[in-house]
Order: structure tokens, then sequence, then C-alpha cells
């Protein structure tokens, strides 16, 4: 798959597309659908299909700290359209020039003689343009003009629950990791590299790979029984998400110890699967308490994981 970072490293050659446009924030099965939708054209105009988002969200940058938190890691999400078969992903600079462009300029200037696209795979309740102009009719409108197809995708839902970001988040705040995972089709996971931290755990006796997650999750913090994909391999293993407060930290920090010996994991890109709840995140007097606490969790998670083999 083909990363193009903003509109001005666009070139001829990616002119001549089948385009979708969303944040795909978690890829649930809402996103699934569209992407399915734009493949299916795509094989018929023989064209390839495009994703265009944008980074931040809009709902990040008007709102700043209020916009909702995030389903998935950027890393995810490109991960996510990358496995979803998507050939090319533009990532649009979300910014206020962006945000005044007319429902018109969107279409003419981006979607026409940027990207040429001879097609436009949207959901049923697609708005763009400033304030949220466009909505489906003029988009079908400039189709006319310009001479593209548009597709509408309609909400997709499982359960009678519909799939969308919304609900995906509610269901990871609980958490109901069931739920999320029938929005998603998929078990939830979050994808990240592994840095260097503070190692404490390793101080405790359990050494851990620690995520940066550099913006907040949707899912409930608190420590999790995970199943951990490092390469071709998995790990069962426990994880904790959150900010540490027993040593007074206040960024958040996946932090995930695997059982057996993985090797060296700095620099190593992670899949956490998360697959059982066992506990919100505790403030610890003492690091003594917190390290026995920590082995109560490896073997709570040891004994769900095998329970569910």
């Amino acid at each position: 798959m083909e990363l193009i970072r903003g509109f001005h490293n666009l070139r001829d050659a990616h002119r001549g597309c089948v385009l979708t446009i969303g944040n795909f924030d978690g890829m649930h099965r809402g996103h699934v659908a569209l992407v399915r939708q734009a493949q299916a054209v795509a094989a018929r105009l023989r064209l390839p299909v495009t994703v265009l988002t944008f980074e931040p969200s809009p709902r990040e940058f008007f709102q700043h700290e209020q916009a909702p938190p995030r389903v998935c890691t950027f890393r995810g999400k490109i991960a996510a359209l990358a496995a979803a078969g998507v050939d090319r992903v533009v990532i649009a600079r979300f910014s206020r020039a962006l945000a005044q462009r007319s429902p018109q300029d969107f279409v003419d200037e981006l979607l026409v003689r940027r990207l040429g696209v001879a097609a436009v795979v949207i959901g049923h309740d697609f708005n763009y343009g400033r304030q949220r102009q466009g909505n489906e009719a003029s988009l079908r409108q400039a189709a006319v003009i310009h001479g593209f197809e548009v597709h509408v995708v309609d909400k997709v839902s499982v359960d009678g629950e519909r799939c969308s970001s919304t609900a995906l988040r509610a269901a990871l705040a609980l958490p109901d990791l069931d739920l999320a995972a029938r929005i998603l089709g998929r078990p939830y996971t979050v994808l990240g590299r592994v840095r260097h931290g503070l190692q404490l755990g390793r101080k405790l006796g359990m050494p851990t790979a620690n995520i940066d997650l550099h913006r907040p999750l949707a899912l409930r913090q608190g420590v999790y029984a995970v199943r951990v994909r490092v390469g071709g391999r998995w790990w069962d293993g426990v994880a904790s998400l959150g900010v540490r407060p027993t040593i007074g930290l206040t960024r958040p920090l996946l932090e995930a110890h695997l059982f057996g010996n993985p090797g060296d994991l700095y620099g190593r890109e992670l899949e956490v699967e998360l697959r059982a709840w066992l506990r919100a995140e505790l403030r610890f007097d003492s690091l003594d308490e917190l390290a026995a606490r920590m082995q109560q969790d490896a073997d709570d998670a040891r004994r769900i994981l095998g329970a569910a083999a």
C-alpha cells in the first residue's frame, strides 16, 4: 500500500482512482463495507482504491482536548487499511484552510483536479466542506458536472447495534470487549512500537514492553489479559493501560509483559490483542505492593488465557 502524506505529494500518476473518505478510526464493519464497495467499483473500472483521511481528525482540530479519544493508534489505522487491501492512502493535514473550503471547491480542487476521481464511495451520513455543508445531494450534483460516479453505503448493524466509531468508543470505555469485537468483526487490538521506558517493570521482576500512545485511547484504563504478536508469533501476556499513578506520571502508556522469552523487543512493532478485563488502574502505597499485585495480575491472566485456549 502506498502512503501519501499531504496533497502536495500527489503526482500525476496518482490521478484516476475510486475514492472513499473518512477518519477510519478503528476500521470497524462500517469502514470495511466502504472499502469493499470501493474495491468492487474499482475492479469494474480497473482503477486503484484510494482512501482520503485526515490528521488530526476534524473533531480533534476543533475540540482539542475535548475531542473523543481515538479507537486506535495512527499506526494501527494504517495497518488496518493495508490489511483491507487499499491501494493508496492520502493523509491530509486538517487545517483551518482545509476546513474553510467550500463543498464545491473541495470537490473541484481536491477530488477532481488533484485526485482525478472516477468514482466516490461514501457513507449514508457523509458531509464535507465548510461547516459540513456538502452532502450526498451536492456530491451527486457535482458528479453530473464532472462525470464521476457516486456510490452510497448504508449503515451497517450487528445485533441491532450500528457499527460506528461512537458505538465502538462506548464499548471500549466500559470495557465490553465482546461488543467491541462484534462491531469490529475481529478482536480489538492496539498496534505500536516499543520504546525505552523507566525499566520499572524489570526492577519489580516483571519486564514490560512500553508503547507510547501519543494520543489517549477510548479503551478504559486498567489491566488486561492479552495476546501479543511479535513478528509472526503470538505470546500470552498481561498489559496495563494507564498513567501509573503509583509513581506519579500523567501520560497514558500501554505496558505489556509477555509470558516466556520473546527476546529483545526494543524498536519492535507489537500488536496487542485485548482478551479480558482484569481490574481498574490503582494507586499503591509502595512499590512492593505494586509488585505483588502485578504478579497476581499475571496469574489471573494466565488462568483466563489458559481457559480460553
